[in-house]
């Protein structure tokens, strides 16, 4: 089984709601989206994926942005938030000693599930930019739960007096956008550069303590 048939099982794996059909649609709507983006994909080529109709689609989708927002966009709300915060959850649940350790498990918990779940991180990336609908749906169902429990993380290890005295929501900003500009280029930009990971993660950590850390 690849690793987009796993997502795919995992992601659907208490979606008793949707029928065989349903999953086969959007299953196929987020590999399309994924591998050639929003607008480069056509209805036909989701259809063939499925193995339904066109028409199939077209009976309750009239067009191809009903199709993202109808589909992907509670998808999002009922299968990926969860399925993204219950393994973000394995970290944020952890009492580590350090706030180094902290930042190290991060990166390799969403290193370990963006590698495993590529497609649905490639349509986050691609298409929330341009898509207001899909990236209120992100804040909604995703982001807010996850930046609340970064928020407490951050004020606990600032009470530690392991970290610098600076606003919380800065502190995350900073954090995970130089994490996921490693991630990113990492495995979407970049992918075919000789990376040493181990390396380059140790360098990621480094950069951070180096401005955040208050035991210098």
């Amino acid at each position: 089984m690849s690793q987009q048939d796993k997502m795919i099982e995992e992601l659907f794996h208490n979606a008793d709601e949707l029928t065989e059909k349903q999953k086969k649609i959007v299953a196929a709507a987020i590999e399309s989206f994924a591998e050639k983006g929003f607008a480069a994909t056509s209805t036909s080529e989701i259809a063939k994926k499925a193995g339904v109709a066109e028409g199939t689609i077209f009976r309750h989708y009239k067009t191809k942005k009903d199709l993202l927002m109808a589909i992907v966009a509670p998808t999002m709300a009922k299968l990926i938030a969860p399925f993204v915060i219950k393994d973000f959850n394995k970290v944020l649940n952890h009492d580590f000693d350090h706030f180094e350790d902290f930042i190290k498990a991060i990166i390799e918990n969403r290193i370990k599930f963006l590698k495993n779940n590529m497609s649905l991180f490639r349509i986050v990336i691609q298409e929330i930019p341009f898509q207001p609908e899909l990236r209120e749906q992100f804040k909604e169902h995703i982001a807010q739960k996850i930046i609340e429990r970064l928020r407490q993380i951050v004020e606990h290890y600032q009470a530690k007096g392991q970290i610098i005295e600076m606003p919380p929501d800065t502190i995350i900003r900073v954090t995970l956008s130089t994490i996921f500009g490693y991630i990113i280029a990492r495995y979407l930009l970049a992918p075919e550069e000789e990376w040493d990971d181990n390396t380059e993660i140790e360098r990621t950590i480094q950069f951070l303590m180096n401005g955040l850390s208050l035991e210098k």
